[in-house]
């Protein structure tokens, strides 16, 4: 198969990045300025923080397929970079184009450092720091119930479109927990591969400086369908509330949880967008919809064909007057 199908797929990003960006039209009066944009900045911040973490863990996935000294394959995959992040990155000692891998097979744990070092080759963003891949001796990737620890050390994210900056720090537990490698899956019909990620200590510091712990519980679910396909759900518990993927405090010292009520799901056939799914993000001033997946008209669609794209409906009810406003926007 085209290791660049693999990047593709190790690549995507969760949640789109201007997700609350755009200008909007509600379907009633705006709450207060204050209410309004505090809203849309605790907004803008989980989602910066939840796209930048998923995409370091699709870097630990292509450090991990590209070292079979951790994956327990015969043979190492090469994977490259090329076709999603331009050119630059065709270089089997560089998986990652912003980055640079070293590898540690002699100590216990061994180790797999990805060093980040500045602009990536899409030149929409630039990253500094590093994540360090921890897997005790005798462990294999991809065997069932594998377990690594992916530390992230000052892992510094700049946004060239938003100048908005966030640092993530903290341990994360890594677990494959069925088992097997995700280039197999286009020669395994019905086959799936499941990945979970857990944290109580991922340390989140805002573009304001204010520094914050947040807990992370998601787990993703790799098969392949005309493509691969990629599911991801919440796997927290947080009072009554279940499937929660992230929860703590925002940068103004509010609570706030992300519960994914239906599966977040991305597809390469529809061209590795998001075609469906539904969140739930609760904090101070009250309960957050986004439902993916939508037309122009709020209504559930097939895959975009030829300049259309998808939409995706926020339904905000606010906590301090109860009204619900409704925008619709393409992402």
């Amino acid at each position: 198969m085209k290791t660049a199908t693999i990047y593709r797929l190790l690549f995507v990003t969760a949640f789109t990045g201007i997700l609350f960006s755009c200008n909007k039209s509600s379907s009633s009066t705006s709450n207060s300025a204050t209410s309004n944009t505090s809203l849309q900045t605790a907004s803008d911040d989980q989602t910066q923080a939840s796209n930048e973490s998923d995409l370091a863990f699709d870097d630990v996935n292509i450090s991990l397929a590209s070292n079979n000294t951790v994956t327990g394959a015969s043979q190492p995959s090469a994977i490259r970079h090329t076709e999603i992040d331009g050119p630059g990155g065709d270089s089997a000692q560089a998986p990652i184009c912003d980055a640079t891998i070293s590898v540690d097979s002699t100590s216990n744990p061994r180790t797999l450092t990805i060093t980040y070092n500045g602009t990536n080759c899409a030149l929409n963003r630039t990253r500094t720091g590093s994540v360090v891949v921890s897997i005790d001796s005798g462990v294999q990737w991809r065997n069932q119930g594998a377990v690594v620890t992916v530390t992230f050390n000052n892992l510094t994210v700049t946004s060239l479109i938003t100048n908005k900056t966030i640092i993530l720090n903290g341990t994360h537990t890594y677990t494959n927990v069925s088992g097997g490698s995700l280039i197999t899956l286009p020669n395994d019909p019905g086959g799936s591969i499941t990945h979970t990620i857990t944290s109580s200590n991922m340390s989140v510091t805002f573009s304001n400086n204010a520094q914050r712990t947040w807990n992370v519980a998601r787990q993703r679910v790799f098969t392949y369908n005309d493509g691969y396909v990629v599911s991801t759900t919440g796997t927290g518990v947080v009072g009554s509330t279940t499937g929660v993927s992230e929860w703590g405090e925002d940068r103004f010292g509010d609570n706030f949880q992300v519960s994914i009520v239906q599966p977040r799901v991305i597809s390469e056939s529809c061209g590795w967008q998001m075609t469906s799914g539904q969140v739930e993000i609760i904090n101070t001033f009250g309960i957050t919809t986004v439902t993916y997946g939508l037309n122009a008209s709020g209504a559930a669609t097939g895959c975009p064909v030829g300049s259309a794209t998808y939409y995706f409906e926020l339904s905000w009810v606010s906590a301090l007057n109860g009204k619900t406003y409704t925008f619709i926007m393409p992402y």
